[in-house]
């Protein structure tokens, strides 16, 4: 088993089911839905066993299932892909979510009615630039993955998103995301130049630890931070990604900020801390400001949010905060938050998106003004809706708990006074979530009389034709379901990730040089003791 090239055939098998849909004739939904689902499910299972009966927590090699070709020799370019601990759980991530997205996608139906075929074409080749994006253990075959992600993203969003803005949506993302990618092409030519060349000069065991003088170490560096925090999305460089939101489906919008914006931080791990460890430290006093300004303008932005998506896109943007911070808290445990941060954050989002998609799809707006009261008429979505809020905000017992108290007090060993001013973001979840769900599920309905199937009013006024809703059936239960016991599972046994991440966490921060402070508490009487 350890003879097959794993990654390159979860690349492979996407790529042939986006083929195989592109040929079906079109209007063909009925054959495109149950072949996009077969294929995803074909990767998901290819990941579990790359990842249950291949790959080894314990080896001492920094990646594993490895693959190396050359490709471009000239340019010092090979085609080479590895992974890590973090590689593996980003993977192992998108490999769950994309089948979940297709099954939640499944009533989708773009405008036209003529390209439905290629909505889930799309997907399918999504998937396979993510697999090789987090596998790319080539510097330049990163970049190639990076970039190209782009395509698939920006015709899910033009040609088959939602509203009359979603070419102006897709537009933005396309110009911030090639901004970021020009910058970071400069960097990457750069790094190679600073290195030893010759045919596999890209590889990332290549540019480990090269000597170079401080000012090109920083510039470098901010050439790949810039590209990796417009991903993320951090703050100043964020308003692409609630647009986006706006404007896709909501399985494309789980996909863009749940896998792709995760992009953003594990670059950050990857490069910026194992090329340039120096500059790393360097600009921590910054990033760390910029990860606050994060965590409290989401938390605060998405508390005056009026439309569902938006609300969770700026959600998003304070998580990331939370993860960035823990990155470059430079602790174990605040790098082992993060890491598993960026695994939880991608299912709790995932269940938002999805969730406020069903609500949508019965109500026919995105307003949360237009909700109320249904609590009494989709029991199940409400409770949905509530399990994963409270994931999101961090409940104990469920997913995202261990890793923002990990991150907290990685980054309390560190700087206290930074951990202080970051916990405002968890009181803020607790507003955004909670008042979301006060406004959608309880409470007095505006307007428009509702009423389930079996024609319980929420609201009685016979002068307004009621809304006749159902709750979530059988198909929108089996999209919930594997997430919420992914939610519950992660809560209460996280270290099923964490023994996949830690490794690759430890390996950079020895690379980066950081160690965790030592106890100040009782560090006096340890050190007479052992004078003693």
């Amino acid at each position: 088993m350890r003879n097959v090239d794993w990654l390159t055939v979860m690349m492979v098998v996407p790529l042939v089911g986006a083929l195989i849909m592109a040929i079906l004739p079109r209007g063909g939904m009925r054959l495109a839905r149950p072949v996009a689902l077969g294929t995803s499910l074909v990767v998901l299972v290819l990941a579990m066993v790359a990842w249950l009966g291949v790959y080894d927590s314990n080896a001492a090699d920094q990646f594993q299932l490895r693959a190396t070709h050359e490709w471009i020799p000239q340019w010092g370019v090979s085609y080479a892909l590895g992974v890590d601990g973090m590689a593996m759980a980003m993977i192992v991530m998108s490999a769950i979510l994309v089948p979940i997205c297709i099954l939640a996608a499944w009533e989708d139906m773009p405008e036209d009615g003529e390209r439905d075929n290629g909505y889930f074409a799309w997907i399918l080749v999504l998937e396979a630039f993510m697999v090789g994006v987090f596998s790319a253990v080539d510097v330049f075959l990163f970049y190639v993955f990076f970039e190209g992600m782009l395509i698939p993203v920006y015709f899910l969003i033009a040609s088959y998103g939602v509203g009359e803005k979603r070419r102006a949506a897709a537009l933005k993302f396309l110009l911030f995301s090639l901004a970021g990618g020009l910058v970071m092409l400069a960097a990457v030519i750069g790094v190679y130049v600073q290195g030893k060349g010759g045919s596999t000069g890209f590889l990332v065991s290549a540019l480990t630890g090269l000597q170079m003088d401080q000012t090109t170490e920083r510039l470098l560096f901010v050439g790949f931070f810039v590209a990796f925090a417009i991903k993320a999305p951090m703050v100043p460089v964020h308003t692409w990604l609630p647009d986006a939101a706006e404007a896709a489906t909501p399985a494309t919008s789980t996909l863009l900020v749940g896998v792709l914006d995760k992009v953003g931080t594990f670059g950050m791990i990857r490069f910026c801390l194992q090329l340039f460890p120096n500059a790393s430290q360097w600009a921590t006093p910054v990033v760390i400001g910029l990860a606050l300004i994060s965590i409290v303008y989401g938390g605060v932005a998405a508390i005056g949010q009026k439309h569902m998506m938006r609300l969770v896109a700026f959600t998003s943007v304070s998580h990331f905060g939370f993860i960035v911070l823990g990155i470059f808290a430079f602790t174990r445990m605040s790098g082992q938050g993060s890491v598993l941060y960026m695994l939880n954050h991608g299912f709790s989002t995932a269940a938002l998106f999805l969730v406020a998609g069903m609500l949508i799809q019965r109500r026919g707006s995105a307003l949360i003004s237009e909700y109320g009261g249904w609590q009494r008429v989709t029991p199940v979505l409400a409770g949905c809706f509530l399990i994963a809020g409270l994931s999101g905000l961090a409940l104990p017992g469920l997913a995202s708990f261990a890793s923002e108290f990990l991150v907290m007090m990685g980054t309390f060993q560190r700087y206290p006074w930074v951990a202080g001013i970051s916990s405002i973001g968890i009181i803020l979840a607790a507003l955004y979530i909670l008042l979301f769900y006060q406004r959608v599920f309880t409470g007095p309905p505006p307007g428009r009389r509702v009423v389930d199937h079996g024609h319980a009013a929420l609201e009685v006024d016979s002068s307004v034709e009621p809304l006749v809703v159902r709750d979530l059936g059988v198909r929108e239960k089996l999209v919930m379901a594997p997430l919420i016991a992914i939610f519950v599972i992660l809560g209460f046994y996280p270290n099923a990730a964490l023994q996949v991440i830690n490794p690759a966490v430890e390996k950079t921060l020895s690379i980066v040089g950081a160690t965790d402070p030592a106890p100040a508490v009782g560090s006096a009487g340890a050190t007479e003791g052992s004078a003693k």
